[in-house]
């Protein structure tokens, strides 16, 4: 079955162009669950595998396609692991970037730049239809440490503060490409699509 479509479950249109560019070579269209006005999904698991696997079965039951989902976050070693799965709605309200960048900088005020260590991770769950057993899970981890004030305008989420050292820029200030190159997202991404291929999707 070679895969044309799929849905993602997500309405984050940052994560939509996202996905688009990297599968743009795969010829595969990605479209929004908000183009089959779906709801987001009650996201009651307790880790990134969890939410991912609820969101995908979500979406490809109520579109009847293929579904991606990805449950996505920043761990902060000096905060224990948070925002971690409560990333998108660190600050109350889901998606308001802004208010969790400040939240995030009011939380590590007092940490020193060295104790500053965190990494993005990425879970993407691929399930060809709603009742699939064996849903193929991914894995992206993109380290970094956090900057005390938001750099660059590219990007969305905690890019502005995520430090990248390899590259000497905060992640919000990386071209796409070499984004989506080094990216937690893009990381998991490229995984997904090697298995694919391998099982001939």
């Amino acid at each position: 079955m070679k895969i044309e479509r799929v849905i993602l479950a997500s309405n984050n249109q940052g994560k939509l162009r996202e996905l688009n560019e990297l599968l743009a070579e795969h010829h595969i269209e990605v479209i929004s669950q908000r183009e089959f006005d779906i709801p987001d999904a009650v996201e009651n698991g307790l880790s990134f595998v969890e939410n991912a696997i609820i969101k995908a079965r979500h979406a490809s039951a109520l579109s009847g396609l293929p579904a991606i989902a990805d449950d996505s976050g920043l761990e902060v070693d000096a905060l224990n692991g948070e925002p971690g799965i409560h990333s998108a709605r660190y600050a109350g309200e889901h998606g308001d970037d802004a208010a969790n960048n400040r939240k995030l900088l009011e939380a590590l005020a007092n940490v020193p730049d060295g104790e500053r260590t965190a990494r993005f991770q990425c879970i993407m769950v691929f399930m060809r239809h709603a009742k699939d057993p064996t849903p193929l899970i991914c894995q992206g981890t993109w380290e970094g440490r956090i900057l005390r004030e938001p750099r660059g305008e590219n990007g969305f989420g905690y890019d502005p503060l995520f430090w990248v050292a390899e590259e000497n820029a905060s992640a919000a200030e990386l071209p796409a490409a070499i984004k989506n190159s080094q990216s937690h997202r893009g990381k998991a991404l490229r995984d997904l699509m090697s298995r694919l291929s391998a099982l001939g999707l």
